[in-house]
Parts: C-alpha cells; sequence; structure tokens
C-alpha cells in the first residue's frame, strides 16, 4: 500500500490478542461484503516475542475469573475444529488439569468445587487414587484434588502462525520494528468529505508514519502507555512476571501422561513439557513493561515449593524464562471504545489467559468495532458485556 494510505484499522501489538483480532476482523468483513485496510504494527522484530512466545498455555474452562471461563468456552469449537488450512497439526492435545490441597487447603479446594457447580465434569480424587497419578509426590503431602480430564495443551506456535497466515491472505498487513512513538488525531478531506484519523508515528524506518481511522489498543503489558500517548483515560494496567523453568523428571519417571498439576492456593504448577518437567512458582510479581527475565529467587522459590511437595531431584536446570501477565483489578479483560477519546479502542488485560480465550475474544472485539452485535453463541456461555468495558473501572487523567 502507498505511504498515503489510511487504514480503516490499526492494530498496536502482534501478541495473540493483537494478530487474532486481525484475523477475525478480516473474516467478518468478508462476511459483510466489506474491503478493509487493516494494519498490524509490532515494536519487535517477530510478532508474539513476549508474553505470547513465552506462554505454557492451556486450554483450561475452570481457569480465571468468570469472564474468561465463559470466552474459554466459546473458544472451544474453534480449538477442536479451526478453520480449513489453518494448521497441519491439532491445536489441542490431551492434557487433564489436577487441583491438589493439603488438609489445610481443603475448605478452599470445597469452595472452589461448588462455584463451578456442573459447568465441568470434575472428578474427586483423594487418598490411594491421588498417589497412584502422581506416583513421585511425597505421601501424605495432599490429601485431596478434582481433575479436570477436559483440558489439553495449546500449540501456540500453530495457532498464532494459523492466525497470521490467514489474516495476510486476506490482505492484512503485519509490520514489524514499528513501535509507536507518537499518536495524534486530526481532520483530513477525501474528495468532498472531511473524515477524522490517526496519525500513528512509528520506528519504522521505511514508513515512520502511518494514518488509520481507528486504532485498536492491543499492546500488551504497554497498552496504558500506549493509552497515554492517544489521551485515553488510563485502565490501571499492571504487567507481573512470571518466571518459569525446565528440569528432568525423576530418573525412570514415565510423566507425558501426567496432567498440569496446580497447587490449591497457585503456589506452584508442574506440567511435562518434551520429555522434561516445567516447573513456576506462579509468581506474580510487579513490574514495568519489559523485556521480562527470570529472577533467581523466583527460581529458588519454585524449587523449595515444588519439593516440598514431590520427590523431585533437581541436579540441573535446563532451561528457565520469564513472561509478564498484564492485570487490571478484577484480572478480566478490558474490550471496548474509549470513552475519553474518539477511534481508539481498547483490547489489553488478557492478563494470562489470553491464548485460550483469543478465538471468542477476538470474535467478539471485532463484533464490537464493525457495529455489531456480540455473538449470540460467546453470550450464551455466560458472558456479561459489561463486565469488560473500560468504563467499568477507575479512571485518571
Amino acid at each position: 500500500m502507498s505511504a498515503s494510505t489510511t487504514f480503516d484499522f490499526a492494530i498496536i501489538g502482534a501478541g495473540i490478542a493483537g494478530v487474532s483480532l486481525a484475523h477475525a476482523l478480516s473474516v467478518l468483513a468478508l462476511k459483510q461484503g466489506k474491503s478493509l485496510k487493516i494494519i498490524v504494527l509490532e515494536q519487535e522484530s517477530q510478532p508474539g516475542y513476549h508474553a505470547t512466545g513465552r506462554s505454557a498455555a492451556m486450554f483450561a474452562p475452570f481457569y480465571g475469573p468468570a469472564p474468561i471461563r465463559a470466552l474459554t468456552r466459546a473458544s472451544a469449537d474453534f480449538f477442536q475444529s479451526p478453520p480449513a488450512d489453518f494448521s497441519a497439526s491439532p491445536l489441542l492435545s490431551p492434557r487433564g488439569e489436577l487441583l491438589i490441597a493439603r488438609p489445610d487447603q481443603l475448605p478452599r479446594l470445597e469452595a472452589f468445587v461448588k462455584e463451578m457447580g456442573d459447568s465441568l465434569a470434575l472428578k474427586r480424587l483423594s487418598g490411594q487414587a491421588l498417589q497412584d497419578l502422581l506416583p513421585f509426590m511425597k505421601p501424605g503431602y495432599a490429601c485431596a484434588g478434582v481433575l479436570d480430564e477436559s483440558g489439553c495443551d495449546i500449540d501456540v506456535h500453530a495457532l498464532l502462525s494459523g492466525f497470521l497466515a490467514q489474516a495476510r491472505a486476506q490482505g492484512v498487513e503485519i509490520r514489524t520494528g514499528a513501535g509507536v512513538t507518537g499518536l495524534s488525531r486530526g481532520d483530513s478531506r477525501e474528495g468532498n468529505q472531511e473524515t477524522s484519523h490517526w496519525r500513528i508515528q512509528t520506528r519504522n524506518a521505511e514508513a515512520p508514519v502511518i494514518s488509520a481511522r481507528v486504532v485498536v489498543n492491543a499492546a500488551g503489558a504497554w497498552a496504558d502507555a500506549l493509552g497515554v500517548l492517544a489521551g485515553a483515560e488510563t485502565i490501571g494496567l499492571q504487567p507481573k512476571r512470571r518466571s518459569a523453568l525446565l528440569v528432568d523428571p525423576p530418573a525412570g519417571q514415565a510423566i507425558g501422561h501426567l496432567p498440569l498439576v496446580i497447587d490449591m492456593d497457585e503456589e506452584f504448577y508442574l506440567k511435562p513439557d518434551a520429555g522434561r518437567l516445567m516447573l513456576s512458582p506462579a509468581n506474580e510479581d510487579p513490574e514495568v513493561p519489559c523485556d521480562a527475565q527470570p529472577d533467581e529467587l523466583d527460581i529458588a522459590i519454585c524449587i523449595d515449593r515444588v519439593q516440598r511437595a514431590f520427590d523431585l531431584p533437581i541436579q540441573r536446570i535446563a532451561n528457565k524464562w520469564a513472561g509478564l501477565r498484564s492485570f487490571v483489578a478484577d484480572k478480566s479483560p478490558v474490550v471496548g471504545w474509549s470513552q475519553r477519546v474518539e477511534g481508539f479502542f481498547w483490547l489489553a488485560g488478557q492478563g494470562g489467559y489470553g491464548i485460550q480465550s483469543s478465538p471468542a475474544l477476538s470474535r467478539y472485539a471485532a463484533a464490537l468495532l464493525l457495529g455489531q452485535e456480540p455473538p449470540s453463541d460467546i453470550l450464551a456461555e455466560g458472558l456479561v458485556p459489561s463486565d469488560l468495558l473500560p468504563e467499568r473501572l477507575t479512571t485518571t487523567t
């Protein structure tokens, strides 16, 4: 496209949120017979560099606040039956999810089961059944657990690549190395009609300035900073660092069949990963937007917590990393039009749930952007649109 092109939508951020939205917008526009010019601007050299590329993503219907659970359920059909030619391999592979509780955590486990009601087929485990499933767990550590056998691993690379490929096939432009440095709102004349648009300054040397009618803020940990740049409200977004590491399993122990194991208070979790065990202290350490790196104290805390529960000698750490999960106060996503600035749309605050909810959340956001009613199948899962609006949050100047 020429330098003078005014895009209909400029999506800031090429993580799973921005890329899935580009895909959903292009698909919905095609169904409506519309021709849209869409660009995705990414500050890094490749899409999915930050949180998306560092996620141990699970399809976990019980994980997260109520809006996330609804969006995850509404995403199930996409994961199980993606569009033709979306991916050469399945997006999901079975991986149960097991919450375990020590005796002092049992009341919280019971409260969780009551909250879930009949929404999930949870299997109760205790005593020998729990020990049989987790043979290297220390005897007597956990007295009860609940297993959700509907959980799955998500192939994050295949998911992101599928969204990218199909969006590009629909004419979406993905521009990397294009961190946004300035946003200003102005008017321009197209023929006899005066229209409002955004002037977006970027670090891209070849095309440093672009024009767009609508800016979508899918900037992940940087979303509040981008909102300030646009003169929009702030949503109180807090990036939080989470660390993880890979270690060898106990000698002679088969682990491929094991579920994701989560402590009831989410003090740690572990899961099989390519023949090793991935461990995390499930930490949520406040952080500034950055290229997050693992903290040595987090790693030490993780090893201590896991070894209190499991007979797991750790001779070496095969790999360690960290990522940022960004939350607002109620830990639900922020999706909707700014109440302060025209043509500015929020798609932020997915926390650690952005990948498992992306198929439904992107369709929901695309419908709002194109002036449509929210998809009925998403609402049927219990999503309350007001729970996602930016105006639900305390804003500051």
